[in-house]
């Protein structure tokens, strides 16, 4: 599930980790972070998944929830080769989702399903 869709007072801290209260099974939300520095690298001033540490080459990171309230966007501008700040965003349901009440990166549901088959 998207984690917008089921969380409250969702913020980011220290510039990369992405906090909140999500809703669990049974509707009672839970304090919950994830640092997306795990996840999320810089590639030449572009967010890249599957990289990381993308916060030490970014400066005004934002979260803010855009679209009508549909799309959790995360903004910075991020250092390129050059060493110029080049604005960038990214979409974090792509691979945050809410599983349980806590944050989870979509490429372990990817995982999780190979082994089931």
């Amino acid at each position: 599930m998207s984690f917008h869709l089921s969380a409250e007072d969702i913020r980011i801290d220290d510039g990369h980790v992405l906090r909140a209260r999500l809703r669990n099974e049974g509707g009672e939300l839970v304090d919950t972070e994830i640092d997306l520095d795990r996840y999320i690298g810089n590639s030449d001033g572009r967010f890249e998944w599957e990289g990381q540490a993308f916060s030490q080459s970014a400066e005004n990171v934002e979260f803010s929830i855009e679209g009508g309230g549909e799309v959790p966007v995360l903004r910075a501008n991020l250092r390129n080769q050059e060493g110029e700040f080049i604005p960038c965003d990214v979409n974090l349901s792509e691979r945050i989702e809410n599983h349980n009440g806590q944050f989870v990166f979509g490429k372990h549901f990817v995982q999780q399903r190979k082994k089931w088959v």
